[in-house]
């Protein structure tokens, strides 16, 4: 697979739909880092790759509608988890796969995310998680569309960790190097305070 290779449409899908517990409440993606809210910098990284871009937000539904081609939410109240939002973004998207990242990453950039989707396209029928060292990122995914009803099974049957799901349904692995920057999680107020880098 060589990155000259043209690449099958994604859609997109950023989770912004979580109880921002580590922020004290607020909604995360609409922090500011650098001048701008969160998703507007993941917004800015990803718009160019595809005609379908989702967003998950379960509150401030308004301020995300500019951002996106669709907002999805979760469809039980109280802040399901991350687990519901990729149901919801699995059964809104337009495409054979689904990029998944969450808001708070805005250091990721355009050549891991070419990766994930080059990787992802030589096993088409698995989902793709990031790992460095021998930490998943489960968040930062590409996941196969026609894996919907898989989804839906295990949350049916009480799953609610995306990582465990898909290492069960073969998951690979696209390994980072240790402490990668590009994935750092600005999901403290500290972090956010702290965290100067910014990437293209």
């Amino acid at each position: 697979m060589t990155s000259d290779t043209p690449l099958a449409p994604c859609s997109i899908l950023l989770l912004a739909g979580g109880r921002g517990q580590r922020m004290g409440g607020q909604d995360k993606g609409l922090l500011e880092w650098h001048g701008e809210p969160l998703i507007a910098h993941l917004h800015r990284k990803t718009r160019l790759l595809s005609d379908d871009l989702i967003i998950s937000c379960n509150r401030n539904l308004e301020k995300y509608a500019p951002y996106a081609d669709q907002l999805v939410h979760d469809d039980e109240g109280d802040f399901p988890g991350p687990l519901a939002g990729i149901r919801a973004g699995l059964k809104a998207a337009r495409h054979t796969h689904l990029l998944v990242l969450p808001c708070d990453v805005p250091c990721i950039d355009a050549a891991l995310l070419q990766n994930m989707r080059e990787t992802a396209a030589q096993h088409p029928d698995k989902p793709l998680m990031l790992r460095h060292g021998e930490h998943w990122e489960p968040l930062l995914c590409m996941i196969p569309v026609a894996l919907s009803g898989a989804f839906e099974t295990a949350w049916n049957e009480g799953e609610r960790s995306p990582g465990r799901l898909m290492r069960k349904l073969g998951a690979m692995a696209l390994q980072c190097p240790e402490n990668d920057s590009r994935l750092a999680n600005l999901n403290t107020p500290e972090l956010l305070s702290t965290h100067h880098t910014v990437s293209d």
